[in-house]
């Protein structure tokens, strides 16, 4: 009876806490910021809080409180996806089980370093707490060069998943676990299920997505598991995820046409395994980039990727001997097996290497791995001695590399398309990455906001007619919807007003040349967020335009440009850009960042400017105004300036371009003007990608590369310079010879 007595006692106390909590708990329904701030702190073990729909402007959230495993501190949306917070708004949490879902961060910015932030300060942190199902879209400071985290994780045993966060623009990771204190080292975080999507080029360093830990704690372990998340174009430079600590986890991730690598920066002791990657054939597509001791790297699966050097299908660097903590450390001990890559076009060994990383992979192995390439183009380079990665029972389709044929053996290999996407091979012997389980697109983020595309194309709207007066052409522009062509009937355009571009649009001719525009503002055109621009078919002509040095046919917004733009003009003559001097066809604003500039079959005379000015950013901190620029079959005759001035100065060596594309085009009297500075018909400075074939450039000024770093890829082929003297080739860096390629060129006097 006494022990049944007791039995009945220790129930009731169990009951008697059980009503008591139930007490204790509370559910708030809060309409307003300062009904959140009432009760803020005073949050305790099983509190629920829930956001009434709508838009919160300008809120800062703290929520915090001591939840437990059972019972959190929740934050909710009434509806999930229908509480915006849009203006200077932010979450922080600090405490410990504290749970936050449905939210929408858009049309704003974050006050503070952080969208999202894992403490209050750095004196409060949260620990096992978790935010789910949240969007950040755009979320965007409007200084280009302002950093900020969208996700600041500290503490320990916190959890960020099944959220969507896309289109990252200003400077700084989307998504950072930070070190930097002992209560966030060896933190066991978790980061899954999540989708990031389109992440534009930066231009510069400080565009990665993902980051685990600093180069400062990088001999300091997280233990951070990244599993099962969606990376979709992720383009913002060279390092896509950027681990900078040791004994993390990536695991089952998915990376879709995404521009970079998934890099050990720093840090030993990580396992990269089950992840895959797919190009497509897209540009500067990269896999895994492995750097320091005890690496990882097995049954990853890689397909279809056309990325190199640094941003390769797969690379292992050369080191810095006896390296300080922000250099590259020695590869030591990695282990590279079971992995399958697919038409990959480049796997880098000692990458790298120069007077400063001399220090070659060693104690390393790569095993049992399968190479398949369609094209019969073996992948392998290697600059360096390679001796120290012992090759071991891997196959391939074809023969590879002397350096490592010893280890790879060559077989007939048949593929076969899965219903997972990714091909088999019949004949591997069980070797490669096997049959893996990918996750959908559609399995991460939230189900309930949409994954749109990252790009409008041009001419995928309806088409306008505009009749032959400046008021119908101007109320064309602001009636157009993104995507939309305006048609332009024949006759003459004379344009009073500046025409601003905030949205994806095409104008050309109804009959090419028919339609030509004057136009009596210091610009014609002015690309602002949002915008892209098309022209084909027309004539501008600058003969209307201010008696001003300094005018432009096109320009940019001149400061403040957050998105990136595009613009393409083809089939169109440009006249009369002589009113003054320095009048420029195109010019970038600081800050500014295209996509791509694209002329094509265009014709050019009587400029006394450059025809493109790509060369605001001279601090020399790895900076430049465009990706790609495309200058193809145009005609430039009595040009004073430069056909183009692209200029990327600095050392930072993370980023892909700039590009130059130059084909078949004829310069005549072209870059002579005294106020052309750079004595050149077209200026390159730190340009990393370089092709200038087929040109004829005639009684001109020479061309001008100069070579910063990054191993910049220069060709220079079956060109005709007449009167215009040889290409100028200097490494500014790097001494010796330059590494240019000259080819088939004409030079006459």
């Amino acid at each position: 009876m006494r022990l049944l007595g007791v039995y009945l006692t220790k129930l009731s106390l169990v009951f008697f806490g059980f009503q008591a909590f139930e007490l204790h708990a509370k559910d708030y329904f809060v309409e307003s910021k300062q009904a959140f701030y009432d009760i803020a702190s005073s949050l305790k073990a099983g509190d629920n809080v829930v956001l009434k729909n709508g838009t919160w402007s300008n809120f800062e959230i703290l929520l915090s409180g001591k939840g437990t495993e059972d019972n959190p501190i929740t934050l909710t949306a009434e509806t999930k996806g229908k509480v915006i917070l849009s203006g200077e708004s932010n979450l922080r949490l600090a405490g410990e089980y504290l749970f936050v879902s449905g939210l929408v961060f858009k049309e704003g910015y974050t006050p503070s370093s952080a969208v999202i932030e894992f403490r209050k300060n750095k004196h409060e942190l949260a620990s096992h707490s978790r935010v789910s199902e949240v969007v950040i879209d755009n979320y965007n400071n409007p200084d280009r060069q302002e950093s900020d985290y969208w996700v600041a994780l500290y503490g320990k045993h916190n959890r960020f998943d099944h959220s969507h966060l896309v289109g990252k623009r200003n400077k700084g990771v989307t998504v950072a676990v930070r070190l930097n204190d002992e209560r966030s080292q060896e933190n066991h975080h978790r980061l899954d299920h999540n989708y990031f999507g389109y992440r534009p080029t930066f231009g510069s360093n400080g565009g990665e997505t993902l980051r685990i830990g600093t180069s400062h704690y990088s001999l300091t372990d997280s233990f951070t598991v990244v599993e099962n998340n969606y990376f979709e174009m992720t383009n913002g430079e060279v390092e896509i995820i950027s681990i900078k600590s040791g004994k993390n986890e990536l695991r089952g991730n998915v990376f879709l046409e995404a521009q970079g690598t998934l890099t050990m920066r720093h840090g030993n002791g990580n396992i990269i395994e089950n992840n895959v990657f797919l190009g497509n054939g897209v540009a500067h597509t990269g896999g895994i980039r492995v750097i320091n001791k005890d690496q990882v790297i097995r049954n990853n699966y890689l397909e279809g990727l056309t990325g190199f050097r640094f941003g390769s299908g797969f690379t292992v660097m050369n080191g810095v001997p006896n390296s300080p903590i922000n250099r590259y450390h020695q590869v030591e001990n990695a282990t590279i097996e079971n992995n399958t890559f697919a038409n990959v076009e480049h796997i880098q060994l000692a990458a790298g290497s120069d007077a400063e990383r001399s220090a070659v992979p060693i104690s390393s192995v790569m095993r049992n791995n399968v190479f398949f390439n369609e094209t019969g183009k073996q992948p392998f380079t290697a600059f360096d001695d390679v001796s120290g990665i012992k090759f071991s029972d891997n196959v391939s389709n074809i023969s590879v590399l002397e350096d490592v044929s010893y280890g790879v053996t060559q077989t007939q290999l048949s593929a076969e398309r899965q219903s997972n996407g990714l091909l088999a091979f019949s004949g591997t012997g069980g070797r490669g990455a096997g049959a893996l389980e990918v996750i959908a697109k559609a399995d991460t983020g939230v189900t309930w906001y949409p994954k749109t595309p990252a790009i409008i194309p041009f001419e995928s709207g309806n088409t306008l007619l505009v009749e032959n007066s400046p008021e119908a052409f101007m109320a064309a522009v602001n009636k157009a919807q993104h995507g939309d062509i305006l048609v332009l009937e024949d006759g003459q355009y004379d344009l009073s007003k500046l025409v601003k571009i905030h949205k994806v649009l095409s104008i050309k001719a109804q009959n090419p040349g028919m339609a030509r525009i004057t136009y009596e503002r210091t610009a014609l055109f002015e690309i602002h967020d949002g915008g892209a621009l098309k022209l084909d078919g027309l004539v501008l002509s600058g003969e209307a335009s201010p008696d001003a040095h300094g005018n432009s046919v096109v320009r940019t917004q001149k400061f403040g440009m957050i998105e990136n733009y595009r613009f393409v003009m083809t089939n169109t003559s440009v006249v009369d850009l002589d009113i003054n001097h320095s009048f420029h066809f195109f010019m970038t604003g600081k800050g500014a960042f295209a996509d791509e500039i694209r002329l094509e079959n265009n014709t050019f005379s009587d400029v006394t400017g450059d025809i493109v000015r790509l060369d605001s950013e001279i601090e020399d901190l790895g900076i430049y105004n465009a990706e790609y620029l495309y200058l193809l079959n145009n005609s430039f005759s009595n040009v004073q300036g430069a056909v183009a001035k692209l200029y990327r100065g600095g050392t930072d060596e993370s980023t892909f371009g700039p590009h130059l594309m130059m084909t078949g085009n004829s310069l005549n009297n072209v870059g002579l003007g005294r106020r052309n500075k750079s004595e050149s018909s077209v200026y390159l400075h730190g340009v990393q990608v370089t092709e200038i074939d087929n040109n004829t450039v005639v009684n001109s000024a020479p061309v001008s590369v100069e070579h910063t770093v990054g191993e910049p890829k220069t060709v220079v082929s079956n060109n005709v310079f007449n009167g215009s003297g040889a290409p100028q080739i200097t490494e500014l860096r790097v001494e010796g010879p330059h590494t240019a390629v000259l080819e088939n060129n004409t030079v006459m006097q």
